[in-house]
């Protein structure tokens, strides 16, 4: 369970039992990437685990090329204790998004560095057109580093939602076609030979602006996330929210105008249908501005085009609203409004919303805004696939620190401080 050190600095319990000892490396892991170069004893004193449980894991991860030692540190009487720190080329990530129009691909080293980006446009997105990209887009990726190539120790997967719904899922021009009986993790698994994290594409987000953006300094936030369409990540105490079936966060299906305009779920009056980049493309292509990528949106901005001025109205109205629920309901530090929306069409919608409805966020001493841009853009799902398995590699899990408190005798669970 995280808790804060006198030094300031983040400490998770450590389980000593020997079932828990991926849990353990893990935490030792994300001590070492937190203070390294470090060395045994402080990793110990960090992690809250024996010091020979720690010489042991810190071994094996030597071994297996996750840690590396960088000397010894030169302090006091007697032998200086040998320091280790994260191995940059020892393992890295990848992150795929899959859109409907695109496939962008990440690689991130252990040490949080992008270390190549690739963006591929597709015409189809069904299963058997997306995975031969993903394949090829990876490997591209991969030959495109300098020797020697990390190991890949997993594959975020995000996509837009929902996952399983009938009904909802596959269905309209904002999802992707022919995925509702396909079981992705499992068909990209076995063709990539590697772990595999599936994630909703505004989850993921939140996690890249979390770890590379706007949100740093936040444990609690929402992201609104201009996809296609449009969802929200929530992340609570600095780790996202899922849900029972991992379709948390399906704002764009709230209904908001009773009897409304047609959502391609089947429905009338979802904010989808009224604030989102899908929307927008109808809006354009009813005056006869047809296939608008990013590119052309940030030019029509530019020039002041009438049909981007007043979606940028209707949008706002429409979501001013949702941003005062979601404060209601979440209490969370700030909203982070981000996505595939260019930065100066987000900050015309930003600013449209104000003032925003009073709610529970209009505290007298608050000092940061209700309402922030994200600012890792078209890529943030992207980076937040990356990142995933690399949670999954370094940091502990809540649940599983919890049942090692369980198993442990209370004198070993005494925290410095």
């Amino acid at each position: 369970m995280p808790k804060k050190s006198k030094a300031g600095v983040r400490s998770t319990i450590g389980s000593n039992p020997e079932r828990n000892r991926s849990h353990n490396r893990r935490v030792v892991l994300d001590v070492v990437r937190q203070l390294g170069p470090v060395g045994r004893t402080e990793i110990s004193r960090h992690a809250h685990l024996s010091t020979q449980a720690v010489s042991n894991i810190v071994e094996d991860l030597v071994a297996d090329g996750l840690l590396i030692k960088t000397g010894r540190l030169r302090a006091g009487r007697g032998l200086p204790p040998i320091q280790f720190a994260v191995n940059p080329n020892g393992g890295m990530t990848a992150g795929i998004e899959i859109a409907a129009d695109h496939v962008s691909t990440l690689l991130v080293d252990i040490g949080g560095r992008v270390r190549a980006q690739r963006t591929v446009p597709i015409r189809h997105n069904d299963p058997d057109s997306v995975l031969p990209v993903i394949k090829a887009e990876i490997e591209a990726a991969q030959g495109s580093l300098k020797p020697p190539v990390p190991q890949l120790l997993g594959v975020g997967v995000v996509m837009p939602g929902p996952f399983n719904v009938e009904g909802m899922t596959s269905v309209g021009p904002t999802t992707l076609s022919g995925w509702l009986d396909f079981d992705a993790a499992a068909g990209i698994g076995r063709m990539l030979n590697a772990p595999i994290t599936l994630e909703n594409d505004a989850t993921a987000a939140a996690v890249g602006e979390r770890l590379h953006g706007a949100a740093r300094d936040l444990k609690n936030f929402c992201l609104i996330y201009f996809g296609q369409g449009l969802g929200l990540g929530i992340m609570v105490d600095g780790r996202p929210y899922r849900g029972a079936n991992g379709n948390a966060g399906e704002i764009g299906h709230v209904l908001v105008q009773k009897g409304g305009r047609r959502c391609s779920c089947g429905q009338h009056g979802c904010l989808e249908a009224y604030a989102s980049i899908q929307a927008l493309a109808e809006k354009l292509a009813a005056t006869g501005i047809d296939g608008v990528d990013y590119a052309r949106l940030e030019q029509l901005h530019g020039e002041r085009h009438p049909v981007i001025e007043a979606w940028v109205a209707e949008a706002a109205a429409y979501l001013a609203p949702q941003i005062a629920m979601l404060e209601n309901l979440f209490d969370p530090e700030a909203i982070v409004i981000g996505g595939a929306l260019p930065p100066g069409l987000l900050e015309d919608l930003t600013q449209a919303m104000q003032p925003l409805p009073l709610s529970v966020a209009r505290r007298r001493n608050r000092s940061e805004a209700r309402l922030i841009q994200g600012r890792t853009g078209r890529l943030t799902a992207a980076l937040g696939a990356a990142a995933l398995p690399l949670l999954e590699t370094m940091t502990p899990r809540l649940d599983t620190a919890q049942a090692a408190m369980r198993e442990q005798p209370n004198e070993e669970m005494s925290l410095a401080g």
